[in-house]
């Protein structure tokens, strides 16, 4: 059985786009303006190819930063 290709749908924050990008490739095979245009009936299906493929599809997150504080117990 053939190894199918696979591929990554993450969303590009500075273009504010989503990039479908193949496993070890720098630049995105397909490009899409929202999250639901590409995830609508056949267009990640077209993207893929007639070969097929695997789609792995990142969430967009709000990330908040922690600050870690680390304190020395007083030695008295």
């Amino acid at each position: 059985m053939a190894k199918l290709p696979k591929f990554m749908l993450t969303h590009n924050d500075t273009k504010d786009r989503w990039d479908l990008t193949k496993d070890g490739a720098r630049r995105p095979t397909t490009t899409f303006a929202t999250k639901a245009e590409a995830t609508k009936g056949g267009a990640l299906e077209k993207a893929v190819g007639k070969a097929g493929g695997s789609v792995k599809i990142q969430k967009v997150a709000p990330f908040i930063k922690i600050g870690k504080r680390f304190y020395t117990r007083s030695t008295s």
